[in-house]
């Protein structure tokens, strides 16, 4: 059992950001969310994640609506990385990562020992240990994007949602960062713009058009130069790697609106 979206339907500002998505995750693998700006990833994920509810369907945890989960017990098992995050507060990076044991902790404190372990386990995970002691605000985008992954990851979930995790990583942190989740002991759905990343990282792809899922399956499946053609507008070619994904090389945009029927 896991986090699940069952035909989801969301209006907001009167615009249909979601129309009847679902998003039926196997148990501990990665899923990549994709599609073009404004096509409700990130809706999605806030959705999953019980910070707001859609107007149809359903969100459940192990089968039980996460609407009737007391909000301490779900952030145990759901974290969410969303793409930005300030803060005026002189917080360290050590109290940011910190943040992500919140869940853990009752009336009377948590337990210090765990708390210091899973922290320890996040920033060393996110090659983060050196800066432990840094303001937050003088860090780089792509630390304060490591620094948000790694208090997510101090959260101990079960379920780890990212919202494109890789924006303001250069390229060997997005490799670290991807190699990092998909090693994880968890079910992590992210979303992501990089189609090739996609393909090397997850285990499945699920492909949102306009708030409705248009392809899902494994990235062979998914990754076709007529879906990318009519989802993205742009002309592509589909290769195998040696290491047996899928590589989409880009040729040039495609003319014409988007549709699908």
């Amino acid at each position: 059992m896991t986090l699940r979206a069952q035909d989801i339907s969301w209006t907001r500002s009167g615009r249909l950001v979601l129309d009847g998505a679902t998003l039926d995750p196997e148990p501990g693998s990665t899923v990549g969310l994709l599609g073009p700006n404004g096509s409700g990833k990130s809706s999605l994920l806030r959705l999953m994640a019980g910070l707001d509810r859609g107007d149809s369907g359903r969100i459940t945890l192990d089968d039980t609506d996460i609407h009737t989960i007391r909000r301490r017990r779900l952030a145990r098992r759901i974290a969410l990385v969303g793409q930005h995050a300030d803060t005026d507060l002189d917080l360290t990076v050590l109290d940011v990562v910190g943040l992500g044991r919140i869940p853990h902790r009752g009336l009377f404190g948590g337990d210090p020992t765990a708390d210091a372990a899973a922290i320890d386990h996040a920033l060393t995970a996110t090659t983060l240990s050196h800066k432990a002691s840094d303001p937050w605000h003088t860090l780089s985008g792509g630390e304060r994007q490591r620094a948000l992954i790694a208090s997510a990851l101090a959260q101990q979930p079960r379920e780890l949602l990212l919202d494109e995790p890789t924006n303001h990583l250069d390229i060997a942190h997005q490799l670290e960062i991807l190699a990092l989740v998909r090693a994880l002991p968890v079910t992590a759905i992210l979303a992501l713009h990089d189609l090739n990343l996609a393909a090397m990282f997850c285990d499945s792809l699920i492909v949102l058009h306009e708030g409705r899922v248009v392809a899902t399956g494994t990235p062979a499946d998914v990754l076709t130069e007529q879906l990318i053609a009519e989802v993205y507008r742009v002309s592509c070619r589909i290769e195998p790697t040696a290491e047996g994904h899928t590589s989409v090389r880009f040729l040039s945009p495609t003319p014409g609106p988007r549709s699908f029927a």
